[in-house]
């Protein structure tokens, strides 16, 4: 007759390290593979937030309406804020006008001695109609660049980190500076009156972007034709 053999208590103590062994290692290997996943919906959401601006960007540019003797040329650039005006996207149902937006767009600093600390804002006026209305909220935007107000709140976006941006006017077949005699400000010191063929956006973005370094964005004139040969 035959005897049955149980497992020793070596044999059970080995097989029992080498389960938790094994669990320690599965156990890391899904830690791993979860710390990836948040990392990657992390990045994925931070450049979904940065197309989203940019495509904000685009709208406003598309949407550029000139309004002679507040903004001749529908854009305007100073080196510290660019302001638009620009068509409203909001629908009446009367099928009215629904008017103008003033949109501004401006980096601000937490300290002005330091140029990687900057978030890239937005700001835009109510929906207007009345000419000295438009005026009023022009000047509204100069200032607002300048020093954020209380009545400022409801009507700006802090948008994303921005170390620094740069914006250079294609006109003439040439790439030029706004603010030179060639760009958005001629030497009379009056406003050119005739809209940029291009725009090109320079941002250097900081780290908490997900897209650290510099991105170039060109937005050309919708009815812009280079007859250049």
């Amino acid at each position: 007759m035959k005897t049955q053999r149980g497992f020793t208590l070596i044999e059970l103590l080995m097989a029992l390290t080498l389960m938790a062994v094994l669990s320690g290692l599965s156990w890391r290997g899904l830690d791993g593979l979860m710390r990836t996943r948040d990392v990657t919906q992390q990045r994925v959401a931070q450049t979904a937030m940065v197309q989203t601006v940019l495509a904000q960007w685009h709208a406003d540019l598309d949407a550029m309406q000139p309004v002679a003797g507040i903004n001749d040329a529908g854009v305007s650039w100073d080196g510290q804020v660019l302001r638009i005006t620009r068509r409203s996207s909001t629908r009446l149902n009367d099928g009215k006008d629904p008017g103008l937006w003033v949109v501004a767009w401006t980096r601000r600093t937490s300290n002005a001695s330091q140029d990687t600390d900057g978030q890239w804002m937005r700001w835009q006026s109510p929906a207007l109609n009345d000419r000295n209305a438009l005026n009023l909220a022009w000047e509204q935007a100069k200032l607002w660049s300048q020093n954020s107000r209380q009545q400022d709140a409801p009507h700006e976006t802090v948008l994303l980190g921005l170390t620094q941006w740069q914006l250079t006017y294609f006109r003439g077949n040439a790439w030029t500076n706004p603010l030179s005699s060639d760009g958005n400000t001629p030497s009379n010191g009056q406003t050119n009156a005739a809209p940029p063929d291009a725009i090109r956006l320079l941002l250097d973005l900081p780290p908490s972007t997900g897209l650290p370094g510099r991105l170039t964005l060109d937005w050309v004139r919708p009815n812009f034709s280079n007859s250049k040969s």
